[in-house]
């Protein structure tokens, strides 16, 4: 075969193969009268333990060692190589969780670095929930309104929507820690001021969605969970006292 049709065979171009050719790694076994390299079946099987190789990282001075040198042991070299390939693998995993993290943040307007979101979410990233988030509701107003106000939001504005939402919460405890009936008028205004939060900050929360919130804090573990670890109960708490203020505001 000539240069150009073992080119073609192996997807290398024919620079590549006059490359190999002049460093001694692979030669033609023969040429035409005219002098054009020509390639035999075993040029073509070398060519393939090359090609092998170079895929699987080693260098070409590596590659003419393990073809050429006897005392050479191909098992010891691609056994390290196979170590660096895992490494190389376990890298390029973080990197892909890096993207697909910054990927789920842009889907959701939040356009922080990952410093800044670990700073503002801590381990509570939203990112992680894009998912599901635009599964449930998607097509929905509400979210397309989320999106495009977030979208602008920097670090001192998630900050100030945190600290707004703890706000509430914290007194949202002192409430039923006092006693205070969850559906009083003191833990109703509590949750209006919780559904204007949202409305401020996200999406128009009428009180029918608001309620519907208030059910999801105690159907759904992950919100449960954090409304207990600011105290225990607060999840039915906070839940009565939303579905009531709803009811309330419908007249």
């Amino acid at each position: 075969m000539n240069v150009g049709e073992v080119a073609a065979l192996a997807g290398v171009t024919v620079r590549t193969l006059h490359h190999y050719d002049r460093i001694g790694l692979l030669s033609p076994s023969g040429r035409t009268a005219a002098g054009y390299r020509q390639y035999s079946p075993a040029d073509l099987d070398r060519l393939h333990q090359v090609l092998l190789y170079r895929e699987l990282g080693f260098p070409l001075e590596e590659v003419a060692t393990l073809l050429d040198d006897p005392s050479a042991d191909p098992a010891e070299h691609l056994r390290r190589q196979h170590r660096l390939l895992q490494d190389r693998l376990e890298r390029t995993r973080a990197v892909i969780a890096a993207v697909e993290k910054e990927l789920e943040a842009r889907a959701m307007g939040i356009s922080l670095t990952p410093e800044e979101r670990f700073e503002v979410f801590g381990e509570h990233d939203p990112a992680q929930y894009e998912a599901e988030v635009r599964e449930r509701w998607g097509e929905t107003d509400a979210y397309a309104e989320s999106q495009r106000r977030t979208r602008g939001y920097t670090k001192e504005d998630w900050l100030r929507v945190k600290a707004e939402g703890e706000d509430v919460e914290r007194r949202f405890a002192e409430a039923m820690r006092a006693g205070v009936p969850a559906d009083s008028e003191q833990a109703m205004d509590l949750a209006e001021e919780h559904r204007q939060q949202i409305s401020r900050n996200f999406y128009d929360c009428s009180p029918q969605m608001h309620a519907g919130l208030g059910r999801v804090y105690v159907e759904d573990e992950r919100f449960t969970a954090h409304y207990e670890q600011v105290a225990p109960g607060l999840a039915q708490y906070v839940s009565t006292a939303v579905q009531t203020n709803a009811a309330r505001q419908d007249g």
